[in-house]
C-alpha cells in the first residue's frame, strides 16, 4: 500500500484558502482535510467537528502535554492545533491529507515531517484582501483592520513553502492546487520571479 502525502497549506486570513481546499477536496477523493482544535468561539454556522474540534483553554492545554499535537499555535487571541494522531493514521492507510494552518504551524510541521510539501496562498492584491475581508460580515471593523496590519506580517513568510498561488481567479487557483497535488506544478515555485510586482505591493508598508 502506497503511504499517503502530507499537503500544508496557509494563507493571510482573507486569502481565500478555506474556499480553495474546500474545492480541491470535492475534487479529489483520496485526499482527506485533518480537522483542528481552536479555543476559538463556535460561529452560528459552524457545527463541532466539521470546522472545528471546538475545546476549552483546559482541555486544549491538556492535549498539548500529552503531545497529541503534530503543531499548534496561538492565533490572535485563540489557540490551534493538529491532532497527529489523525494524520499519521491517515497516511498510513494511503490517504494524503491536506492541513489548513498558519506560517507558524506549517513551520513546526515541516520540523517533525519534513517530508511533507507547503503551499502558500497569496490575494492578488492588497485592496482585493481588505474587501474579503470586510465582505466576511463575521468580524468587527476592529478585528478586520487588526487582520489587514498582520497580514504583511504573514505574507512576508511565503517564501518558506515550496509553492506559492495567486487566488485571482478561483478556478484557476483551484487547478494549481490540484497541480501541486499531482506532482506537475514546477512553474509555482515560490521562488518564481514573476511573483515580485505582486509582493511588492502585498509586503510594502502600510
Amino acid at each position: 500500500m502506497r503511504h499517503g502525502r502530507l499537503f500544508v497549506i496557509a494563507a493571510p486570513s482573507g486569502a481565500g484558502k478555506t474556499s480553495l481546499v474546500k474545492a480541491l477536496l470535492a475534487s479529489e477523493p483520496r485526499l482527506r482535510l485533518s480537522v483542528s482544535h481552536t479555543t476559538r468561539k463556535r460561529r452560528p454556522t459552524e457545527q463541532d467537528g466539521r470546522e472545528y474540534h471546538f475545546v476549552s483553554v483546559p482541555q486544549f492545554e491538556q492535549l498539548v502535554a500529552r503531545g497529541e499535537f503534530l503543531e499548534h499555535a496561538r492565533v490572535f487571541d485563540n489557540f490551534y492545533g493538529t491532532s497527529r494522531g489523525f494524520v499519521e493514521e491517515q497516511l498510513r492507510q494511503g490517504y494524503d491529507v491536506i492541513l489548513e494552518i498558519d506560517w507558524q504551524g506549517a513551520q513546526q510541521v515541516r520540523r517533525a515531517m519534513p517530508q511533507c510539501v507547503s503551499i502558500f496562498v497569496l490575494p492578488p492584491s492588497r485592496r482585493a484582501l481588505a474587501e474579503r475581508l470586510a465582505r466576511r460580515a463575521t468580524d468587527t471593523a476592529q478585528i478586520i483592520e487588526r487582520r489587514l496590519r498582520d497580514a504583511a506580517a504573514d505574507m512576508s513568510h511565503y517564501g518558506e513553502f515550496d509553492y506559492v498561488i495567486v487566488n485571482d481567479d478561483f478556478a484557476r487557483a483551484v487547478g494549481d492546487l490540484r497541480r501541486i497535488v499531482a506532482g506537475r506544478a514546477e512553474d509555482l515555485s515560490s521562488a518564481r520571479p514573476a511573483l515580485a510586482p505582486l509582493l511588492g505591493d502585498l509586503l510594502a508598508p502600510a
